[in-house]
């Protein structure tokens, strides 16, 4: 099980905004807040933010890929709409997506700094 994970950005206060703006409909908060270093979470510090002033953007191609879980599609609608809203780009719309086990529901997009972020939930069928 994976605890933890970070990023690397270039303008960690920019990038804070855009991610406290994006995370909100996962539920994620900013937790943590030091000189080089933002932390967001449910209960503790799970998604962090690391400065970086001298990277280059990310290149597309990286291979750089983050998924995060949400509880509905319509949290997963919300995020995609909140990070092209505040300068992320679209790199995959809100939609399904056929996963090797199951169908699931996803968007995915570029942070400023080309970070590839993916939002998925499995979404409930009758009866279960």
């Amino acid at each position: 099980m994976i605890d933890h994970i970070s990023i690397a950005v270039r303008d960690l206060a920019a990038s804070a905004a855009f991610y406290e703006a994006v995370l909100a409909p996962l539920g994620f908060t900013r937790l943590t807040e030091r000189p080089t270093t933002v932390g967001f979470g449910t209960k503790y510090p799970e998604f962090w933010l690391n400065a970086r002033p001298a990277m280059r953007p990310v290149d597309d191609d990286t291979g750089v890929h983050i998924c995060l879980r949400a509880r509905s599609a319509e949290a997963v609608d919300e995020f995609h709409a909140r990070a092209l809203a505040h300068g992320g780009r679209d790199d995959g719309a809100p939609g399904p997506r056929q996963a090797t086990l199951v169908t699931y529901y996803a968007a995915f997009i570029r942070d400023p700094d080309g970070n590839k972020i993916e939002v998925m939930t499995v979404p409930q069928t009758a009866g279960a």
